[in-house]
């Protein structure tokens, strides 16, 4: 058994792959998985998967990704990624978008470019809460 990629309990897990989009493989729409994913080539569009997508070197990503794990070991990635459980990214990756997730590594050598919200994801938008300040503001006496 092969352990995976910041697995921090030091415990081996199984790598094996259910899919393989591999080098020289240009796809473009939706991919939805179970298990584990692996991308070692082009994918424009969009990702949903319950387990885990490596991005691998030289892979070519752009869309949106919403797993539950996302791991970034190479390649480019210009997307919005929404992990359910965690997002790690590691050099020589090169990540353009949003990254939520309520657990993000992010390895030395990264190029990042973008934001990080590091929380549980919300199934829906909550509306605005107002703050006591901005309700004063708008009582009349």
């Amino acid at each position: 058994m092969e352990s995976t990629p910041g697995d921090a309990s030091g415990a081996a897990r199984p790598a094996e792959i259910n899919a393989l989009l591999g080098r020289g493989t240009h796809f473009e729409g939706k991919l939805f998985f179970e298990g584990r994913e692996r991308i070692d080539g082009s994918f424009k569009g969009e990702i949903r998967g319950e387990d885990v997508l490596v991005i691998g070197e030289g892979a070519v990503v752009a869309g949106e990704v919403h797993v539950a794990t996302c791991i970034v070991t190479g390649g480019e990635v210009d997307a919005n990624i929404r992990a359910r459980d965690a997002i790690e990214l590691y050099a020589p990756s090169r990540v353009t978008g949003t990254l939520h997730a309520p657990a993000i590594f992010i390895d030395r050598g990264v190029r990042f470019e973008g934001s990080c919200k590091m929380a549980p994801l919300d199934e829906e938008t909550p509306a605005p809460v107002e703050t006591p300040a901005e309700a004063r503001s708008g009582d009349p006496g």
